[in-house]
């Protein structure tokens, strides 16, 4: 009879590194003599081997705030307060050389993978991808993530809040799923998928299913708690369940980015703390960078961002709405931080933050002036290439004061605002050219694997670092295969290095920069950079040729904040660093660069997978992107519906986009209407003419375009039965995007309502019977459907 040792594995006890070079770990199970009795026998039969964490392997907590700049939280001198990131810095590190890539979708590719951005085909934010390898938004499986790496060696893995790294055309039932979080190396996800979301009404994911939050705001429901609740129970599971299993923990919280939404009993907290305006608000912010070591004390205040009007510039009504924006904002600053200090509490109540590694990213770009020159009430309105009205903001303010920030605004600050943020610096979010755009504030804290604290690092340090410190301080190594695919090598470098070693010299040597042609190189302390395109101008304007813009030098070595511009004296070094940006940005699929954004926001012309011309749903289909859905902007279409209804029938048979975009055909006490939302400015509804009758019908809503451009108006018919039974006119509608977080769905409308003819916001649910919907579009739009033309035929004959 035969004995086993019991196999070092499945304690944990590695051999060596061997075993987690090649994810997920395999071994063939071993070749026993088995006994046809178990009786007779003795000693353990092979089981499967288990490759656990390394003995005493950290927690891993990577939070991430949205749309931050370097000045705006008080642990890096700014006027937001943040306890909860002072709290950690005090008893841990700051960073104050740390950056991102200038966007969304980029910052986080980078920082899952290790590797740059436009090398794993994220150039770019997911909804305007192209076809282009460094911009087709379709990681290659050569690059595996964190939670691949992580998970394959023993870590519980799980992912809340923000993801923006999932194609929007992936975004369906039909998946593939592969690049959704749960296929990317998370056991558990839940959050949402775009690029922003309602705080009060997000369109939610939980692990691949759509799901509504599980209150109304009316009930106290806001993202950011919510996020937080999520990962405080998912971590506490863990510990409970397997209490000696480290966990990674990436929580994405869709604040700071518009829109500025949070609870009611914060809205006033910053009242009258903005009157000085933004340019004074550089000034003050600097002094206190500078105290806090963060800036060194001979920094400068670079140069004023050109294209942004000075604080004494505006009119007095501007400075006055500009105020509150930028008071609302502060105050979603502050209560993010609340709930990342909620986090923190619950970990130190279970006596796990010390030996957890908290990375606390204070934005994943700069702070964003996409709000144009007057902020907005409706982010929307930029992305659309709408001027907002700053009258109309005061008319707001004045009529309803304490609904700025609640679920009916969508709002957003200043450009003046987003530069104020990002001091000492240069320019703001999508500008990858200068630090306004890529410096942000990085807090590091573990108190079990980090002697010093409450000091700070200068080291000069990249978000694709992330992936191979975090590696580095798990005790793992980097793969060389993932799935069976050869990995490729990483830009990243471990900075934990510097954890203990205020002096040691940076590993991070060179590093390329490029968002929408705006780029730059960082070579040993030398930057050379070209600022093309401004965040606050609509994506139909025209740009400059590549050529044609010029290019700054600086050494900030000597000159921390890009103020003094070399480029004159020194132009060979100008054009040593150009040549290697040249080269970086080939190695990198940067090249092509792409400034064309107007031509991007259409699926059909951008190169990446255009969305049908037309499509059935059923009574139940829903949550489906715009690339998922026929084009209806700047486009002639129809949209069919069956159904069973009468006089007495109220509900939405179909709706994309929400109160600040979107359109919506329903009924209303038997009476079809469509309406539409231009960007919560006004709303054009059509109604019929008639109640509906008891019984089946089939209804639509012909949408005649006038053509000529991109943003015209529409002739509208309604139609009962292949009857008119309404007729009316849009007189302008958007060009470019409904919205970044609704979507279309049937039966009901979802989030924000298109309406307030509604009267409700429980999304107006069909109270009839829906059989099908059919949307159609492009040139046969308007012609009856195959189905009606086949039953012509047949009639007729």
């Amino acid at each position: 009879m035969r004995q086993f040792p019991p196999d070092p594995l499945m304690n944990g006890d590695i051999v060596s590194d061997e075993h987690r070079l090649n994810l997920p770990f395999h071994r063939a199970r071993a070749d026993y003599d088995a006994e046809v009795d178990v009786r007779d026998q003795t000693g353990p039969l092979p089981g499967r081997e288990r490759l656990l964490a390394p003995e005493g392997a950290p927690n891993v907590l990577v939070v991430l705030l949205d749309d931050m700049g370097f000045g705006a939280p008080s642990v890096f001198g700014g006027p937001c307060r943040t306890p909860v990131a002072e709290q950690l810095a005090d008893d841990g590190l700051r960073y104050t050389r740390f950056h991102t890539t200038a966007l969304c979708s980029p910052t986080r590719a980078a920082l899952m993978t290790g590797r740059n951005h436009h090398a794993v085909g994220v150039g770019t934010v997911m909804e305007i991808s192209t076809g282009a390898p460094g911009y087709d938004g379709l990681r290659p499986r050569d690059a595996g993530t964190l939670a691949q790496v992580l998970r394959g060696n023993g870590y519980s893995t799980g992912a809340f809040g923000k993801w923006h790294q999932t194609p929007p055309w992936e975004q369906t039932a039909a998946g593939p799923f592969d690049r959704w979080p749960t296929g990317e190396g998370f056991d558990r996800f839940y959050g949402f998928l775009g690029g922003e979301a309602s705080q009060f009404e997000p369109t939610l994911v939980d692990g691949t299913t759509f799901v509504d939050p599980p209150r109304t705001a009316a009930e106290g429901y806001h993202l950011s708690e919510d996020l937080a609740d999520r990962a405080i129970a998912w971590t506490g599971d863990v510990r409970t369940h397997a209490p000696d299993k480290p966990w990674f923990c990436y929580l994405a919280f869709g604040a700071t980015h518009a829109p500025f939404q949070v609870p009611e009993s914060w809205r006033d907290r910053y009242r009258g703390e903005f009157a000085h305006g933004w340019d004074r608000q550089r000034e003050i912010t600097l002094e206190r960078q500078r105290a806090l070591g963060v800036v060194p004390p001979d920094a400068e205040l670079a140069p004023w961002t050109p294209g942004v009007p000075h604080w004494d510039e505006v009119s007095e009504l501007e400075r006055e709405t500009g105020q509150r924006l930028m008071e609302l904002y502060a105050a979603f600053a502050e209560h993010t931080d609340a709930q990342v200090g909620r986090v923190v509490d619950a970990l130190r109540e279970r006596g796990e933050l010390d030996n957890t590694i908290v990375l606390y990213i204070l934005g994943d770009n700069g702070a964003s002036a996409e709000g144009g020159p007057a902020g907005t009430l409706n982010e929307g309105l930029h992305f659309n290439g709408i001027e907002e009205s700053p009258e109309r903001i005061a008319r707001f303010l004045e009529e309803r004061p304490g609904d700025l920030g609640g679920p009916d605004t969508y709002a957003h600050y200043p450009a003046g605002w987003a530069v104020a943020m990002d001091t000492p610096y240069q320019w703001t979010k999508q500008v990858a050219s200068h630090y306004g755009g890529t410096r942000n504030g990085l807090v590091v804290h573990w108190p079990a694997g980090i002697r010093a604290r409450g000091e700070v690092r200068h080291q000069w340090h990249h978000v694709n670092d992330v992936l191979p410190t975090l590696l580095d301080v798990a005790g793992v190594p980097v793969p060389e295969t993932i799935d069976g695919v050869r990995q490729a090598p990483l830009d990243g470098v471990s900075f934990a290095y510097s954890f203990d070693q205020p002096e040691a010299a940076e590993r991070h040597t060179t590093q390329y920069f490029e968002m929408f042609g705006n780029r730059g190189i960082y070579h040993e302390g030398w930057t050379a950079v070209a600022a093309h395109k401004a965040p606050w101008h609509p994506a139909s304007v025209e740009t400059p040729r590549f050529e044609d813009d010029r290019w700054e030098l600086y050494d900030t070595t000597t000159d921390w904040t890009q103020a003094r511009d070399l480029a004159a004296a020194e132009p060979e070094r100008l054009a040593a660093l150009q040549e290697l940006f040249l080269a970086e940005a080939r190695r990198n699929h940067v090249l092509p660069m792409d400034d064309k954004l107007a031509r991007r926001f259409n699926a059909s012309g951008s190169g990446r997978p255009a969305p049908p011309s037309s499509i059935v749903l059923g009574p139940t289909s829903g949550r489906l992107r715009d690339d998922a859905v026929p084009p209806v902007r700047n486009a002639s279409h129809v949209v069919r519906a069956r159904l069973a209804g009468g006089p007495g029938t109220s509900g939405v048979i179909v709706a994309q986009g929400g109160y600040f975009g979107g359109w919506s055909l329903y009924v209303k006490d038997g009476i079809l209407t469509w309406a539409y939302s231009y960007a919560a400015i006004d709303w054009t509804h059509v109604r019929a003419t008639s109640p509906l009758t008891e019984g089946t019908h089939d209804v639509e809503v012909a949408v005649a375009y006038d053509g000529g451009g991109l943003g015209r108006g529409a002739t509208i018919t309604l139609r009962v039965d292949g009857t008119d039974a309404g007729s009316g006119r849009l007189e302008r509608s958007l060009p470019f995007m409904f919205s970044m977080d609704q979507t279309l769905d049937v039966g009901v409308d979802r989030g924000t309502p298109v309406t307030d003819d509604y009267g409700t916001r429980d999304g107006f649910r069909f109270t009839g019977r829906i059989e099908r919907v059919e949307i159609v579009s492009g040139d046969d739009a308007l012609t009856p459907s195959l189905e009606e033309q086949v039953s012509s035929v047949l009639v007729t004959q």
